[in-house]
């Protein structure tokens, strides 16, 4: 368990390896790594138990990353938490290695599923839930998914199966910056009222401000600690491209190229508000 100056720091070194990844390309999923970075220091550095010698220990909390684009995010949360040596990132995207554009459980030490057709990760949890609580294993399950997610039936069969069967070792979250691929995600698919509609399902769920450390650390607090016997859903509302202002206010920013001079540019945003908030 980390305090919130530790977390602050590890938010900004997983924003600045996954722009330091997307050199290596010159482009990736980099909106979505900068503004889920504060939810995986969290997770990694507060509330997840693992270790990071031993990434199969069979104690360890499962983390699903079922928006397998993310990997960029989640390769730099890995060599946060000393999973992944940081002289691996680049080789990001490149052949042979083991930091591939898109999650490969069997590339990536840390990596529990391959993120392929989204929608497959919440069923993937499902099973994993119910495996552990069948072996008395007290670990946690979390699944990592994007909003637009919300658009596949799957999604919601394995909702409602993980309610059925009283899933109090699961813990979802939900990306919620309302942009995928085709547009605004709420005009592809209207999802609101998406608490009310988590609720109705029979979880316990939670809406925060995911860029906001200390409202972040209180709910996965709050779903770890809960006594009833339900699966729980965190909803967190993130700003793509958290911390580059030039990043931030593109309409579109699913998916990112910028010009090579551009990558140190945010490289130095990073930095600079890394530093004000240091002060």
């Amino acid at each position: 368990m980390s305090d919130l100056s530790t977390l602050q720091q590890s938010a900004y070194r997983i924003r600045r390896y996954a722009l330091q990844m997307g050199e290596v390309q010159g482009q990736g999923y980099i909106g979505q790594a900068l503004g889920w970075a504060d939810v995986l220091a969290v997770a990694y550095k507060h509330a997840m138990t693992y270790k990071p010698e031993d990434p199969a220990w069979e104690g360890r909390d499962r983390f699903l990353l079922s928006h397998g684009h993310y990997a960029i995010a989640a390769y730099a949360a890995l060599i946060e938490a000393g999973i992944i040596p940081e002289e691996e990132l680049e080789t990001y995207g490149s052949d042979d290695s083991r930091l591939p554009m898109s999650g490969m459980v069997t590339y990536t030490p840390g990596m529990e599923m391959s993120g392929g057709s989204l929608g497959q990760g919440l069923p993937i949890a499902v099973g994993m839930a119910l495996g552990l609580r069948l072996k008395n294993n007290p670990a946690f399950v979390y699944n990592s998914m994007s909003d637009g997610e919300l658009d596949e039936g799957s999604t919601w069969e394995a909702a409602m199966g993980a309610a059925h069967h009283r899933l109090s070792n699961l813990i979802c979250l939900i990306d919620i910056n309302n942009q995928q691929a085709d547009g605004p995600s709420g005009k592809i698919m209207g999802f609101e009222p998406l608490a009310d509609k988590w609720a109705a399902f029979g979880w316990h769920v939670q809406r925060v401000d995911g860029n906001d450390l200390p409202a972040v650390v209180a709910a996965f607090d709050a779903a770890r600690a809960l006594r009833e016997e339900r699966p729980r859903v965190i909803l967190f509302d993130t700003l793509m491209g958290k911390g580059v202002p030039f990043l931030e206010s593109r309409d579109k920013n699913h998916f990112i190229r910028v010009d090579p001079p551009e990558w140190q540019q945010a490289i130095a945003h990073t930095d600079s508000t890394q530093t004000e908030g240091a002060q």
